[in-house]
């Protein structure tokens, strides 16, 4: 099987300084396979109790550079738009454009719906949702021109609904559905986006769970980060086949999440006891039929002229 690599593309990968860390293990992979990457990572993160350390762009660096590869430190907030408008300068500066942007930059707090403070639920969607999207416009005149660009964005399986991580959840909902978007606009001009939902032991697990939790010792034993970069490589090469999916990938497993419809049934007499006696047929998986991204495009709607109001 011949070797997929990265030569002459340069990767953006965020949230890449934490040790173990999902990011890192991307910017190590690419690099390793001929990518110039830019490894982004604020450093730490005061306002989110158990993060330990600080998480070092420059230590990967050092890293990638002492076995061969070519990167460059970033540490601008993907949070704002002035720095993901920076970040993707960085790229610019360092290597002359960007062909690869992987957002895994993100946070994650687990607590009660009913506890957490409305701060900390500001803080997931301002880095968890609004980071790729500030990044991916900063990326995307650039991957336009060029006619090709590869986004890869970190998800979570916790966007399925998980009791204690409303707020993940939501942010990472809002991944998904960015990602799909990006995906059905991007496709005519050479931009594909994927979705990567990943299981693995970082330093976000450990600022999370006690040593003890039956979970911290599964992921420790068996899903080390460096089992998901090879789906995160897949899907920013150039030879990758699919737009707008949602994979994940975990201890060695690599398996699809999709949307899908029931058949249901049609009444143009609907009423409430009808469904009501009829909820089994709403229900029934059967015949199920999976909703593509991009299979509805408003851009072909009579759509009134955006203006934006000041």
């Amino acid at each position: 099987m011949e070797e997929l690599r990265f030569d002459g593309r340069t990767a953006i990968v965020t949230g890449a300084g934490g040790n173990p860390g999902l990011g890192r293990a991307y910017a190590h992979l690419l690099a390793a396979r001929g990518a110039n990457v830019v490894v982004n990572d604020i450093g730490h993160v005061p306002e989110v109790a158990g993060y330990a350390e600080d998480a070092l762009a420059t230590a990967v660096v050092e890293e990638i550079r002492a076995r061969g590869g070519t990167a460059v430190a970033d540490t601008h907030s993907v949070a704002t738009v002035e720095g993901a408008n920076a970040l993707i300068q960085t790229a610019i500066d360092a290597f002359g454009g960007v062909d690869i942007l992987v957002n895994n930059a993100g946070i994650c707090i687990i607590a009660p719906f009913d506890v957490m403070i409305p701060l900390d639920y500001e803080r997931h969607m301002d880095v968890n949702v609004l980071g790729p999207t500030w990044t991916c416009r900063a990326a995307w005149p650039h991957m336009r021109q060029k006619g090709y660009g590869r986004i890869v964005n970190i998800a979570s399986g916790g966007f399925t609904g998980v009791a204690w991580m409303a707020a993940y959840g939501t942010s990472k909902g809002g991944v998904f559905a960015l990602t799909r978007a990006l995906a059905a606009e991007g496709a005519p001009f050479g931009i594909k986006a994927n979705t990567v939902n990943p299981s693995a032991f970082t330093r976000m697990l450990l600022s999370q769970q006690e040593k003890t939790s039956i979970d911290y010792k599964r992921h420790e034993d068996n899903n080390p980060a460096e089992l998901v970069a090879p789906l995160v490589g897949y899907l920013a090469h150039e030879s990758c086949a699919v737009n707008g999916e949602c994979l994940h990938a975990g201890g060695g497993l690599v398996n699809r999440n999709y949307i899908a419809e029931t058949k249901g049934f049609r009444d143009r007499e609907l009423t409430i006891e009808k469904i009501a006696a009829r909820w089994d047929e709403v229900m029934n998986p059967a015949g199920s039929r999976i909703i593509e991204s991009g299979e509805r495009d408003a851009t072909q709607w009579n759509v009134k002229p955006y203006r934006p109001v000041l």
